[in-house]
C-alpha cells in the first residue's frame, strides 16, 4: 500500500471520527423526552448533585416506588448524602437504597441489575449527565437487554452544550465521553459474537 492510500485512508477515518463526535455532542445536547411516565423505580448515578436532586425529585412526584443511588462512596452515609439537597420529605428517606458496590458506569449497571432483581422491577428510569447517557444506556441495555429503561439526563450549568467546540472544558468533556463511548459499544458488539 503506497503512503497517499494510507494518508487517504487516515483522512477517512478522521473524517467519520470527527462527524461521529459532532453527531454524538448533538444527542447529548437534548432534553428530557419522557418525562411523565412512572417507572418501578429510578437510579441514580452519582457524579453530581443536580443527578440525585433530580433523582429525588422524581421520587417526590410519585414517578416511581423506589430510589437507588449507585456509585456512592462506602464512607457516605444517608445523612451526608441528605444534606445536598434543598428540600427532603422525612416520609421519602425510606424509599431511597445507597449502593456502595459501583465504582465505575458498568459497575453501576450491574449493581442496578441485582437490585432491581432482588426488588423485582421490570421498569427503570436512569437519571445521569446529559454527556454520560449515551454511554450509561449502552451498559444498562448490555446488563439488562429485557429491561425498560426511560432515559432522564440532567443538564449540568457548568457544561456549555451551544457551541461547546468553543468551550475548552466542555470540548475535552464531550470528546473523551465519546471515546468512552466508543469503546463500550466496541466491546459490547466484539463480546456478543
Amino acid at each position: 500500500m503506497t503512503a497517499k492510500k494510507i494518508i487517504g485512508i487516515l483522512f477517512i477515518l478522521a473524517a467519520l471520527w470527527l462527524t461521529g463526535l459532532f453527531f454524538f455532542a448533538s444527542q447529548v445536547n437534548k432534553q428530557v423526552y419522557d418525562a411523565d411516565t412512572n417507572t418501578d423505580a429510578i437510579v441514580v448515578l452519582t457524579g453530581g448533585t443536580e443527578r440525585v436532586a433530580a433523582g429525588v425529585n422524581l421520587l417526590k412526584e410519585n414517578k416511581a416506588e423506589k430510589l437507588l443511588i449507585s456509585g456512592v462512596h462506602e464512607d457516605v452515609d444517608w445523612n451526608l448524602l441528605s444534606q445536598t439537597l434543598d428540600e427532603l420529605p422525612e416520609n421519602l428517606s425510606d424509599r431511597i437504597t445507597l449502593g456502595h458496590l459501583a465504582s465505575n458506569t458498568h459497575g453501576n449497571a450491574l449493581e442496578t441489575k441485582e437490585w432491581l432483581k432482588r426488588n423485582d422491577y421490570k421498569s427503570v428510569r436512569l437519571v445521569t449527565a446529559s454527556y454520560h447517557m449515551p454511554r450509561s444506556l449502552s451498559e444498562f441495555k448490555s446488563v439488562m437487554p429485557d429491561m425498560m429503561i426511560i432515559p432522564h439526563p440532567v443538564f449540568p450549568q457548568t457544561v456549555k452544550h451551544d457551541e461547546w467546540w468553543k468551550w475548552p472544558g466542555t470540548l475535552a468533556l464531550i470528546t473523551s465521553e465519546y471515546i468512552k463511548f466508543l469503546v463500550v459499544v466496541a466491546g459490547h458488539t466484539f463480546f456478543s459474537f
